[in-house]
């Protein structure tokens, strides 16, 4: 593959954004088991790492110089921070899924980080998944046991805010049924593959022959 900006979009850089609870990271690991071919797109940070996080794999950890170095090369695709902490997509996660012949790179982002790698990379597809109820995101949220109520109570109150930005991602998957949601994005993720201009080249091929 090659892809390292907007005018080169071979790459499928597929966005998947949700509210907390609408069940992103469930969908994002069974997509990458189902399509090998895809690599998930590990962020920066500057926070320290939690009990079981690797480094390199749940997060890339930095000191701030050195996210600040990076952001200040104009290096990332999107960052912010969040609580005291920096995040951030390096552009390089790119050009690590062109180099190991990858076709396509999945960001699990907010919207507002769908905002900026949409803005470097016009081509970036944007999936928006939603949960079937706010009385059904509430009661996920309450059957997590690693949030305390008041870390709970914060995630249902964004979630409202979070979905108000609906109308700018491409597609949107309902998920109250696993299944059906999961067969819902893989079927986004093959469609997008058949893109015209990706096909294009087998095309020219044939036609000079």
């Amino acid at each position: 593959m090659s892809v390292a900006s907007s005018t080169d979009p071979d790459l499928i850089l597929l966005i998947i954004s949700s509210p907390s609870g609408a069940g992103k990271t469930t969908l994002t690991h069974r997509l990458l088991q189902e399509f090998p071919e895809l690599r998930f797109s590990v962020s920066h940070t500057t926070r320290k790492p939690r009990a079981n996080e690797v480094d390199g794999q749940d997060y890339h950890f930095v000191s701030e110089a050195s996210f600040r170095q990076v952001l200040d090369e104009d290096g990332f695709a999107e960052w912010a921070e969040v609580h005291g902490n920096l995040y951030g997509t390096s552009v390089s996660e790119i050009e690590r899924a062109r180099n190991n012949d990858k076709a396509g790179l999945l960001f699990d982002v907010d919207y507002q980080g769908a905002r900026q790698i949409k803005e470097k990379f016009p081509h970036a597809v944007g999936v928006f998944i939603l949960p079937p109820s706010m009385e059904e995101l509430r009661r996920r949220l309450e059957g997590r046991g690693s949030d305390d109520a008041a870390s709970r109570k914060r995630r249902f109150d964004k979630a409202r805010e979070e979905i108000e930005h609906y109308p700018f991602f491409d597609y949107m998957i309902v998920n109250d049924d696993l299944q059906q949601a999961l067969a819902q994005l893989r079927g986004i993720v093959l469609a997008e593959g058949c893109r015209q201009w990706r096909s294009a080249p087998k095309a020219e091929a044939l036609l000079k022959r």
